[in-house]
């Protein structure tokens, strides 16, 4: 009866420990970026972090004065996007980019990644930001 008991209550709370780890470990795109603001920069992709839960790529963005700005753009799972066919050797650091997607409620230089076109005029969607209507 006891033995019953501790399998009835341990396992149903070892699944939700795991599950709300899981949950807090990731985020909405919501409640970091601002789909009211959308973005497209053209710009020299300069840095890539090929991780999970989303790579991050990043673009140094020119002005007619010469000043250089980053922008940083948080993209899809890596296992994802080499689904898709992108993988880190499809992301060449010096190559000029066109990354669409969604300004940082904060205002910053980061974005939410949604379609990008590379040197070939190949047009791919590396963010979940494509998902949401501009």
């Amino acid at each position: 009866m006891m033995r019953r008991y501790l399998i009835a209550v341990f396992i149903p709370g070892l699944a939700l420990l795991f599950t709300g780890r899981l949950a807090l470990a990731h985020h909405a795109e919501a409640a970091e970026f601002d789909f009211k603001k959308p973005v497209k920069i053209t710009g020299v992709l300069s840095k890539v972090q090929w991780m999970n839960p989303h790579i991050w790529f990043y673009l140094d963005v020119k002005d007619q004065n010469g000043k250089v700005t980053t922008w940083g753009f948080s993209g899809l799972p890596p296992s994802v996007l080499v689904r898709k066919g992108i993988t880190k050797d499809t992301l060449k650091l010096g190559d000029q980019l066109v990354a669409e997607g969604h300004q940082a409620k904060d205002g910053s230089t980061n974005a939410s990644a949604g379609d990008v076109t590379f040197p070939d005029g190949r047009k791919v969607l590396v963010g979940g930001a494509a998902l949401f209507p501009q």
